[in-house]
């Protein structure tokens, strides 16, 4: 069938579904209802013979309007922050796994670099850590407590000051992707260089594993957070380099609000990492299965979460096509 033909056929219906929808307090549910299907199937077979024509947009437009109209009542009266983080954040998140890819590996060339850097060149610890960070630390290996920096202030200061500390850098990832992807890029490599010649530095000195064993009990979710972060960046950057058949303004909008769904779900992440360094990490000398435990404990549930659960909820959930969050799926 030929667009055109296509859009005589059915413009009289869409106009009456979008009477329907606007007015949907006079309209019987089971109109509604109707109208959805009908409009869905409509967009299925736009999406098939017109991808990338304009009849296909405005279909996608008007379903997802449809779902929202029918179904903003049912998910005010259910518990909106459950289904936030139960259904929203993972279907984005399955939508944009290519990016969290992205992220990772960067992190982790960022790290390799890092690690190289400090054992061929003696001064490049110094040069990405500082003189006064290095000092400490090698004062405090000789005594035997490699991570007590992590035991000094108070719980609670130190909880709150940690928290304010990972947002910044989360942040910082988040919005520099603004930049073309760049700035996020950037923040990766150096945190990923950091992170490498601080493990260096550690090794080099005969204390990896117990050092090791303190640090990742808080680290192993805050490094999570900052590649989730960078993945966001990610997605703001290349959504408006290679916005496809949107318009770049468009393609800009629609991935910035589904980059800020993703950062909401680690706000979590940022309390439990600080709660943790603030007031746990400095017992990691205690026992030994204890630190392995909240390592892999926390390891877990970021693979869970973010990895695992998306894919498993994706596949299994067809409720996902019209999920509020997602208002790009048929749109790329």
């Amino acid at each position: 069938m030929r667009e055109a033909h296509f859009i005589d056929k059915n413009k009289a219906k869409w106009s009456d579904i979008e009477h329907n929808l606007k007015n949907k307090l006079n309209v019987h549910p089971d109109i509604l209802a109707k109208n959805y299907i009908e409009i869905t199937n409509d967009l299925a077979f736009a999406q098939t013979y017109y991808s990338k024509s304009k009849t296909k947009d405005y279909l996608n437009e008007l379903a997802l309007f449809a779902h929202q109209s029918i179904y903003k009542d049912q998910r005010t009266s259910s518990n909106q922050f459950i289904d936030f983080f139960k259904n929203d954040v993972p279907a984005i998140v399955y939508k944009n796994q290519k990016m969290f890819l992205y992220s990772f590996l960067i992190f982790s060339l960022a790290v390799l670099i890092g690690v190289l850097s400090s054992h061929f060149d003696p001064d490049f610890t110094r040069l990405i850590l500082g003189d006064d960070y290095v000092n400490e630390t090698l004062i405090n290996i000789k005594k035997g407590d490699p991570a007590a920096i992590y035991k000094s202030g108070s719980e609670a200061g130190s909880t709150l000051y940690i928290t304010i500390n990972n947002i910044k850098v989360a942040f910082y990832a988040f919005t520099l992707g603004l930049f073309f992807s760049i700035g996020t890029g950037y923040i990766l490599f150096s945190n990923g260089i950091m992170l490498g010649a601080f493990h260096y530095m550690f090794y080099q000195e005969g204390v990896l594993g117990k050092a090791m064993s303190a640090i990742w009990m808080h680290g192993t979710i805050e490094i999570s957070v900052i590649i989730i972060a960078g993945a966001c960046g990610l997605m703001i950057g290349n959504s408006f380099m290679f916005p496809k058949t949107l318009s770049r303004i468009k393609s800009l909008t629609i991935k910035a609000k589904e980059a800020v769904m993703i950062l909401i779900s680690t706000i979590p992440l940022f309390m439990i990492a600080g709660f943790i360094e603030g007031f746990i990490t400095r017992l990691y000398d205690v026992n030994l299965f204890f630190s392995l435990l909240v390592i892999l404990l926390s390891i877990l549930l970021i693979v869970w979460y973010y990895i695992i659960y998306p894919i498993q909820k994706y596949r299994n959930n067809n409720s996902f096509l019209f999920n509020p969050s997602q208002t790009t799926n048929e749109k790329e």
